[in-house]
């Protein structure tokens, strides 16, 4: 499911197009990336990669090196394991255009200094 909010472009992971069902988020802004895992803040996380405090959703804000990290694929392997609906290896794959809000703030690439 894609979200094109005021704030930046979400893409959500699920089962289904129930956004409820979504096991994984990762929101793009204009300076940073996050992977938001959204069922369960009580996954282990031995390396303490997560951040937040909520009671459901956890995040990871991805940095260049954060795609090699073996912590992360622990992490999204354990999430996949508990979610309330599992994502089937032979379901068919569809993108769902869910939201594109009428508000938006400008998106701007980071400047850097000269």
């Amino acid at each position: 499911m894609v979200y094109d909010n005021y704030n930046g472009l979400v893409i959500g992971f699920g089962p289904s197009d129930k956004p409820s069902l979504a096991i994984f988020s990762i929101a793009l802004f204009p300076r940073w990336v996050i992977l938001f895992f959204l069922q369960d803040a009580k996954i282990p996380d031995p390396e303490r990669r997560l951040t937040g405090s909520g009671r459901i959703v956890r995040h990871v804000k991805l940095e260049h090196d954060t795609f090699d990290d073996p912590a992360i694929a622990r992490l999204i392997t354990e999430a996949l394991r508990r979610a309330k609906v599992p994502l089937h290896r032979g379901q068919r794959r569809r993108l769902v255009i869910k939201s594109i809000s009428a508000k938006q703030r400008p998106r701007r690439l980071p400047t850097t200094s000269r």
